[in-house]
């Protein structure tokens, strides 16, 4: 009889077999992997549709476990938090995590589960990339933004807008205007 495909693990680039590796306490093994992980995204920065993550780790076995040593990477794209303009970049991660059989090892609760002789480096990029994501993407450092005023984007020309004067001050601007 075979194996019914409902059971099946689902085959990903991020798979890796382990048994190998588990044998001897202190083996490790380099591994660079590359696939695309759907549904990467923050408030306003996505990882770009179609582009791969790549994850290159040096895999160490200790009595018990594995740990997974670093970066992750991906390129991103969103919308410029000062002029709304496109924004890109890639986020480059570094990790350093455990890799764990569930329920053997008591209270390692921060360890990613190791099923058996695989691992699955999935979890790991993505949780890495969702947290290099950048907050407030800029198409560039020095972008200047938006005129609150006119919504001129000062990246492309200057406006004529006069300052906003600083309410506090209200008073005594009123004596400079006279």
């Amino acid at each position: 009889m075979g194996v019914d495909p409902s059971t099946r693990r689902r085959a990903t680039p991020f798979v890796v077999p382990v048994a190998a590796l588990r044998k001897t306490a202190g083996t490790t093994r380099h591994e660079h992997r590359q696939g695309v992980i759907d549904d990467l995204a923050s408030i306003g920065v996505h990882v770009t549709e179609g582009e791969p993550v790549t994850v290159d780790l040096i895999l160490a076995s200790y009595p018990g476990g594995i740990t997974a040593e670093g970066t992750v990477t991906a390129p991103w794209e969103g919308e410029c938090r000062r002029c709304g303009g496109p924004a890109a970049g890639t986020a480059v991660a570094q990790v350093r995590e455990r890799y764990a059989p569930a329920g053997g090892t008591e209270g390692d609760e921060e360890a990613y589960p190791l099923t058996g002789d695989e691992l699955d480096l999935e979890p790991l990029a993505r949780d890495a990339v969702l947290l290099e994501l950048p907050l407030a993407p800029l198409c560039r450092a020095e972008c200047l933004g938006l005129c609150p005023q006119c919504g001129t984007n000062w990246n492309e020309a200057p406006c004529t807008c006069r300052p906003a004067g600083d309410p506090r001050w209200a008073a005594l601007d009123s004596l400079r205007d006279r």
